[in-house]
């Protein structure tokens, strides 16, 4: 199975997931700089979520790069995945509008936490899809960072019942980790020319 239809689908709802979330962004009414300290919430709350879904995107691409064949499990990953970020502009725009209150920043980092794990399953049937000459195993080895990232949504979440500024640093914090490029795959297949899709 070619993987061409699957990133052309996947980067078309990535790209209506980030529309959606900047038509959440509403013009203040008025001209005065207390007008737009108004909707700073919501201004903040879609910079992390489109750096997010950004994060996602350039990470899903490199992935597929290692990748020759799909199968079905990869597809229903796949779209597992995409069924998770399509929630987030619901969940930024909660969590924006309701000045990071505790029960959004929750379901903010249990949307989060699902992504993670859905980008983890979805490695993980990619790896399956291959076998043992996986170039996705080889170069991605055991991620740990994607696995950490999930650990401290879960804890992030926790947190929120504390302090909610907890949470949003917290989620930064892994937003922050992941802004800085992994250059495994790009180093791999600089090396390694990729064989033609059959």
């Amino acid at each position: 199975m070619k993987k061409s239809r699957l990133e052309a689908f996947s980067d078309g709802v990535i790209a209506i997931i980030i529309t959606i979330m900047v038509l959440e962004l509403k013009v203040p009414h008025g001209d005065s700089l207390a007008d737009l300290a108004a909707i700073l919430p919501i201004f903040l709350a879609y910079i992390l979520s489109f750096l997010y879904v950004a994060i996602y995107w350039h990470n899903h691409h490199h992935l597929l790069q290692l990748v020759r064949h799909i199968n079905g499990r990869v597809l229903l990953a796949n779209t597992f995945l995409l069924f998770w970020l399509s929630l987030v502009p619901f969940a930024t725009a909660w969590m924006g509008e309701n000045g990071f209150s505790k029960w959004p920043v929750v379901l903010y980092g249990l949307i989060m936490m699902m992504c993670g794990g859905a980008y983890n399953l979805l490695e993980h049937f990619l790896i399956q899809a291959e076998g043992a000459g996986s170039l996705v195993r080889k170069t991605m080895g055991n991620d740990r960072k994607a696995r950490i990232s999930v650990i401290l949504y879960l804890s992030a979440i926790g947190l929120a019942f504390l302090d909610t500024r907890f949470s949003l640093a917290v989620y930064a914090l892994v937003a922050g980790t992941w802004l800085i490029p992994d250059r495994r795959a790009e180093r791999h297949l600089s090396k390694q020319p990729m064989a033609e899709e059959e």
